[in-house]
């Protein structure tokens, strides 16, 4: 039997890639952006945090991801009184065969490839560090024993921008663990018209599987295979350097109205999701489009506005466009 040569693995995955999106857009309508950027974030092997009002379908989509691609799937409530072992798992004591009482450790939900967290800024600080353990090491741990956890793993989040009260804001260490945070927005005229024939028909469109765990490993790996040249990794260098306040080419806005910038961590999340993005369009390597694609949901979560920015209203992706100009301006200065 022939080998494939690496163009046409590729050519596979992409295909493969293609048609994960069409079955997902056969059930959920429009929110094209939005699917992108949780497919980037799911092949560069990171968690996504979609942001959203009630109702605009962000737990409904993750829902028909888990169908579309052959992963285990759960689904976490968070709420105020959830506690640790309700999502990692406990031991319970158990007969054995012979009557013996022993210990026995049941799985919590976190023992899945793909764990919707719903409403994540529901749950206590306490609850949350259990999570991030999960986020940050993929391992859990119970009563001193660490658990390893399938690959892939990950956790798409979801959580109400406005509605705040009796809810714990993640803090900037568990934010920083999202790869990429999503804003879904509401739906255009026609949009919501074609949402309403197909709910609120009898059929409802099947949906079927169009990758296995294996598919989705092959891919991941070969998204790290994706060629990054010097010039694209020293505009996503000063792209990330812009958003530090008082850097050589920060933006006068960033100076004014920006805390703390993009660590070395957003730098990674840039470059992972600019090559999931560029797999996604049939190339082997990354371009300046793919950058600028991929920063606003990758750093926007990433800006730590100070007390002037946060009074005047001032929003994170018009700041990132201005360090997206400065990232510019500052390539053409090197050259």
């Amino acid at each position: 039997m022939q080998e494939r040569t690496k163009e046409e693995i590729f050519q596979e995955a992409t295909e493969l890639l293609r048609q994960t999106k069409v079955e997902i857009q056969s059930f959920i309508v429009g929110q094209s952006e939005v699917i992108d950027q949780v497919l980037w974030t799911i092949f560069a092997g990171g968690h996504a945090l979609l942001e959203g009002l009630p109702g605009l379908g962000k737990t409904m989509l993750i829902r028909t991801i888990s169908e579309v691609i052959d992963l285990s799937f759960s689904r976490i409530q968070f709420t105020p009184d959830l506690m640790p072992s309700d999502i990692t798992g406990t031991m319970i004591i158990e007969p054995d065969e012979v009557g013996k009482q022993q210990f026995v450790f049941h799985r919590g939900p976190l023992f899945s490839h793909i764990v919707l967290a719903d409403e994540i800024n529901r749950a206590t600080p306490k609850t949350q560090s259990a999570l991030l353990e999960s986020m940050a090491e993929k391992t859990i741990t119970i009563l001193g024993d660490t658990k390893t956890l399938e690959a892939p793993f990950f956790v798409l989040a979801t959580q109400n921008p406005i509605d705040m009260e009796g809810t714990y804001p993640l803090p900037e260490a568990q934010m920083d663990r999202f790869i990429s945070k999503i804003n879904v927005e509401y739906p255009s005229k026609e949009e919501l018209k074609e949402i309403i024939l197909r709910t609120t028909g009898t059929e409802t469109p099947p949906l079927k599987k169009v990758m296995l765990r294996s598919d989705v490993l092959t891919i991941q790996k070969l998204v790290k295979e994706i060629l990054v040249s010097d010039e694209i990794l020293n505009f996503a260098v000063d792209l990330v350097t812009a958003t530090h306040p008082l850097s050589e080419n920060a933006p006068d806005k960033v100076n004014q109205y920006v805390q703390l910038g993009s660590g070395p961590r957003g730098l990674q999340s840039l470059i992972q999701m600019a090559k999931a993005r560029a797999l996604f369009a049939g190339r082997f390597h990354v371009s300046i489009g793919d950058i600028k694609q991929v920063a606003n949901p990758v750093l926007r979560h990433r800006l730590l506005l100070n007390f002037e920015g946060e009074a005047a209203g001032v929003q994170s992706d018009a700041l990132i466009h201005e360090c997206i100009e400065a990232a510019q301006r500052a390539g053409v200065v090197s050259k």
